[in-house]
């Protein structure tokens, strides 16, 4: 029997179209790369944003419950990681953060093709095989 893996894509953008998508603020560049998400039913999630609402929902309901909590808030912490994390967002296909091969790979060549020229810096593939993601740490 073979696994079947979902799929997530990641883009790196410019802190001006990272400004822009986080706040929903009129750009020709973020109207550009909507259009595209659009025809996918997709939409963007700023990784900062998402870490500092895990952080939150930890904190209201119990960090022993989130093993992930102290490296987020590490992370959300350190000025360097969060202006990393502020131009980084997940895209996220009808709600949800992974989806089928197929979709992912439409919308790698379609935000790759964007890359540069829409302030798209990087686009990212990942699957959700666990021998090619980390882990979480080891509770201690």
């Amino acid at each position: 029997m073979t696994e079947t893996w979902q799929f997530q894509i990641r883009i790196t953008v410019a802190p001006e179209l990272a400004e822009a998508l986080r706040t929903r603020t009129q750009h020709q560049e973020r109207d550009l790369l909507e259009a595209v998400l659009h025809e996918r039913n997709a939409s963007l999630k700023c990784q900062y944003d998402a870490f500092a609402e895990y952080v939150e929902e930890a904190e209201k309901a119990g960090r022993d419950r989130y093993p992930l909590y102290q490296w987020t808030k590490d992370t959300i912490d350190n000025p360097e990681k969060k202006a990393k994390y502020l131009r980084s967002f997940t895209v996220y296909v009808r709600g949800d953060e992974v989806y089928d091969r197929e979709t992912a790979a439409w919308l790698y060549e379609r935000l790759s093709a964007l890359a540069g020229k829409v302030g798209i810096e990087a686009v990212s593939r990942f699957d959700t095989n666990p021998a090619n993601n980390p882990q979480p740490p080891a509770r201690k």
